[in-house]
């Protein structure tokens, strides 16, 4: 046998850059969460009652701005 170690690869600290993409992204994609569940709940309330969301929860989360969770 041989006594080589098997390194594991090592951890990257992530950057600013990289950083601030996710940010981004996760602010875009709560922009479009947000957008989509306005469209349906004015199209068709009915699947917004499907999923188990009253009209006063979806106006709550349609209002907040795009950098709260």
């Amino acid at each position: 046998m041989n006594d080589t170690q098997i390194l594991a690869p090592a951890r990257h600290r992530p950057t600013w850059q990289t950083t601030l993409r996710s940010l981004i992204a996760t602010w875009r994609w709560r922009t479009r969460f947000r957008w989509e569940l306005e469209q349906r709940s004015r199209d068709s309330p009915r699947l917004i009652d499907d999923i188990g969301l009253t009209k006063r929860q979806v106006e709550a989360e349609i209002a907040k701005p795009f950098w709260w969770r």
